[in-house]
């Protein structure tokens, strides 16, 4: 990845506090970009930011957002803007899984999910988009799942929210490339983080299979360092030894 001036390149991650968003918030302040990370709980960013900048200083800054609220985005992204003029990369990555048999599905796990993983994403591309095509210039990250392809039992939230994630990347990619902004679906197999741990819960210990937080962080590193003519649109990651 080309070097530049620290501070020069600003990030937004959205649930950046911990799982695959902390990973990806350490992995660009490593490289010396500015970032911006939001988590639904002041308590959650409030640690994160603290941890962060006792190796990092004022490089990274944190607000509560709600992603359901579009105008809790919109006033997180005019804060960015504010504070540092312009976006060059937005990660969206805050989700979550609430999975049960379809039946046994509430309407509200239902919109939670749907809110969560699939609105706010929205919310986000919409909020960033005019001010990176005005620049001819910025990459949306959006990590999705591989669970975006592939439907499994107890998973119709999940499912629907991360194929929809997919769709949503994929008509974004040809609403923004031309205009010199880039999309890419980054889509994960397994990672080892608490979110939807159900085989923990349900009693296997090792997790050591699974692909870790810096796994996908090093992903979207190494989908930043490629040419501004080329555009790798979509990325599947999987662990590369399951347990048989």
């Amino acid at each position: 990845m080309e070097k530049k001036e620290e501070g020069s390149r600003i990030a937004v991650v959205t649930g950046g506090s911990r799982g695959i968003g902390r990973g990806v918030v350490e992995a660009l302040l490593e490289e010396g970009w500015r970032v911006f990370l939001c988590s639904r709980s002041q308590a959650s960013v409030d640690t994160a930011v603290a941890e962060l900048r006792e190796r990092f200083g004022g490089l990274v800054a944190g607000r509560p957002v709600d992603v359901r609220s579009q105008e809790e985005v919109d006033a997180f992204v005019s804060w960015v803007l504010a504070e540092a003029g312009r976006i060059d990369c937005l990660v969206n990555n805050a989700g979550l899984g609430r999975f049960a048999p379809v039946g046994e599905l509430t309407g509200d796990e239902w919109r939670e999910v749907l809110q969560t993983n699939l609105d706010g994403a929205f919310y986000f591309i919409r909020a960033v988009a005019p001010g990176m095509k005005r620049q001819g210039d910025g990459w949306i990250f959006n990590i999705a799942s591989l669970a975006g392809k592939n439907a499994m039992a107890g998973g119709a939230a999940y499912n629907a929210s991360k194929f929809g994630l997919v769709g949503l990347s994929e008509a974004t990619m040809l609403d923004l490339r031309k205009d010199g902004v880039r999309v890419s679906a980054i889509l994960p197999g397994s990672v080892d983080t608490d979110f939807g741990d159900r085989e923990a819960r349900g009693g296997r210990k090792d997790q050591s299979w699974k692909l870790r937080p810096e796994d996908i962080a090093a992903t979207v590193l190494h989908l930043l360092s490629y040419p501004q003519r080329a555009l790798p649109s979509q990325v599947e990651i999987r662990p590369s030894r399951p347990p048989k």
